[in-house]
């Protein structure tokens, strides 16, 4: 007897409101995949560009469109030739489609959640961390070397100065003024971000700044290269058509079990945590979206389903 499992979904392209619930029969899981009963879904900015129609041009949504690509949660079903994981066992990994009170995930790409982490913040490591471990990878940081993140109070942001730090490189951090002592906290070097940057960033790194990781958007890229030089070592996660204009890289994420085993590692050590800014149910995924879309976000939104 099939069973069904609350989902939202999207019918257009649009505002948040465009979100709903719905009710879907049980995914069931194929070969090498196990289903997993979500405790928790990672809210991120990449959800809210694919319901809103921002990046259409090169990731059109079928609809009815699914979000949501992080997950933590029980597994609750295994599919054919799946080893090393049981039913039971507590889970934190990519998943698609993980606005959802059931989804299905590749065994490959999945981790044992570890006691030191609830529910919120399993299931709002994966894709900003592995997201941030591929750019420090990408813009080749090395230890004793400075990297200037802009935007270091968000989601990747914070996921890629802990990261940084624990690795021995000097962090400058561009953030608002209400999140500097929170980022001296992580072993960060704040500076304000607007008009000016490029002056305070030379302050506070006189020795110079040999990469640059670009979350913000607007003008930080320019700023970035000015500082950087070398445009190998100047990044964005945000602005494609920014890098495209000025020859920086376009960075992405690669996801594995192993990039994800070291993070839950360093988590599980307390050398990287997870700030979960805001949890809402499934149901309130519009609202989600809402707070998400503020830009006064420190670190994650989950969904609770």
């Amino acid at each position: 007897m099939s069973t069904m499992t609350r989902a939202i979904v999207f019918d257009e392209y649009g505002g948040p409101q465009v979100l709903r619930l719905v009710d879907l029969p049980d995914p069931v899981p194929g070969p090498g995949q196990v289903r997993i009963r979500v405790r928790a879904a990672g809210v991120q900015p990449a959800d809210s560009k694919l319901r809103s129609g921002a990046w259409k041009s090169w990731a059109p949504v079928t609809f009815p469109g699914r979000l949501g690509n992080e997950a933590a949660g029980v597994v609750d079903a295994l599919g054919p030739e799946v080893t090393g994981f049981a039913v039971g066992d507590e889970v934190l990994g990519p998943a698609n489609g993980a606005y959802a009170d059931t989804v299905v995930a590749s065994v490959k790409l999945l981790a044992p959640k570890p006691a030191a982490l609830t529910w919120s913040e399993a299931g709002a490591l994966a894709a900003s961390g592995q997201t941030a471990s591929t750019v420090l990878e990408d813009l080749a940081v090395k230890p004793g070397e400075t990297i200037l993140v802009n935007a270091a109070a968000g989601g990747v942001g914070l996921m890629a100065v802990q990261i940084a730090v624990a690795r021995g490189v000097k962090v400058i951090g561009t953030a608002s003024e209400a999140n500097h002592e929170f980022l001296r906290g992580l072993g960060v070097v704040p500076v304000t971000y607007g008009p000016g940057l490029a002056d305070r960033v030379r302050a506070a790194a006189p020795e110079g700044v040999d990469a640059a990781l670009d979350a913000a958007g607007g003008d930080a890229l320019e700023v970035s290269l000015d500082l950087v030089g070398d445009r190998d070592r100047v990044g964005t996660i945000v602005d494609q058509g920014a890098a495209a204009r000025l020859a920086v890289k376009a960075l992405g994420t690669r996801r594995s079990g192993s990039r994800l085993a070291e993070l839950v590692a360093l988590a599980a050590a307390g050398e990287l945590r997870v700030f979960v800014w805001k949890q809402f149910p499934l149901e309130r995924a519009a609202d989600a979206h809402r707070e998400s879309e503020g830009r006064h976000v420190r670190g994650k939104i989950v969904l609770m389903p």
